[in-house]
């Protein structure tokens, strides 16, 4: 998988972050192949021109938080502020204009009840031009989250996979916490995943040894884990649609698993809701979806029904900024 901006070497070093987000620019280079200032100079270039940002996210469902996602068809005028004001709020983690720009698509996940009640109970309904809400509360993962996109397309090598894979035991049984105490330490990855020891120290005020032991608990225990963001336009794909899928109960898990297994297919999830699925799928161009839908998806044996809604514009990926 190529395009005209990124080249091999730069969908290796965007798995190899994927793999280990806060693995060092030498540890990546030595499992390359390269100097250190190649890959450096990589970073930037995706950086820059490719909206490449490493961040930690919560793993709500090693937390036992919930997880939803919102359909909120809006009076066209209103849908870009609405939308925009989702993604400013800490308890979502993707945000986007569908349909036309008459539809807003969220993912929530909500660090308390109360937050969940303010959201679909207290702000949302009181909302103007909201002329629909539709809340799917999300039952079992079957890709995205910890496992990247890019892992299906396999440009490391099983020895570089290896290499940089991190060797983290077992998680222990039960669910995992975040410590009231490193809640500060969370905040400073989630706006940076690869925040250094030291600036993790200042921005917490624990000790450089306390915070290298904190961070190390919170990835073994699968509280935190590091994801990374970028635009899938530059690397060739720049179709991508939700799909809000219908499966006979008894085919629900075999369908499921078959969209994880699929290429095109970014995030798959089981739901509660007026469809019992929901998935991202990526797709190079128009004729590429009509090839997806008609062939790969058609051809699913349980699947009975499929609702098509292309995104317009993300809003927020994993984190926000004002002007995306």
């Amino acid at each position: 998988m190529e395009s005209d901006t990124f080249d091999e070497l730069d969908m290796k070093l965007l798995q190899a972050l994927e793999t280990d987000g806060r693995a060092s620019f030498s540890r990546i280079a030595a499992a390359l192949g390269v100097s250190d200032q190649t890959v450096a100079r990589r970073y930037r270039k995706l950086t820059a021109l490719g909206g490449l940002r490493v961040v930690g996210v919560r793993n709500a469902e090693r937390l036992g938080k919930d997880h939803w996602m919102l359909r909120l068809r809006c009076a066209p005028d209103a849908a870009p502020t609405i939308a925009n004001a989702l993604a400013r709020r800490p308890d979502t983690s993707w945000v986007a204009l569908m349909s036309g720009g008459t539809e807003v698509m969220c993912m929530t996940r909500p660090r308390t009840p109360g937050d969940h009640d303010d959201l679909l109970l207290g702000k949302l309904p009181r909302t103007p031009h909201i002329v629909e809400i539709r809340a799917f509360q999300l039952l079992h993962g079957f890709f995205g989250g910890p496992r990247g996109w890019l892992s299906k397309f396999a440009p490391l090598s099983a020895g570089q996979l290896a290499a940089l894979t991190p060797r983290l035991p077992a998680p222990p049984p039960g669910p995992a916490r975040i410590a009231a105490e490193d809640e500060a330490l969370v905040a400073a990855l989630e706006a940076d995943g690869r925040a250094t020891y030291p600036e993790l120290r200042r921005a917490t005020g624990l000790s450089e040894s306390a915070v290298k032991r904190r961070v190390a608990a919170l990835l073994e225990s699968r509280a935190l884990f590091v994801d990374v963001e970028y635009a899938p336009e530059l690397l060739g794909y720049g179709v991508a649609a939700a799909l809000w899928i219908t499966a006979a109960p008894s085919a629900l898990h075999q369908v499921g698993e078959a969209l994880a297994s699929h290429y095109e297919i970014a995030f798959a999830s089981a739901t509660a809701g007026p469809s019992n699925l929901v998935a991202t799928v990526v797709a190079r161009d128009t004729a590429g979806l009509y090839a997806y839908l008609s062939g790969k998806l058609g051809r699913l044996e349980g699947v009975q029904h499929v609702e098509t809604a292309p995104f317009l514009r993300r809003v927020k990926q994993l984190t926000y900024r004002q002007g995306r």
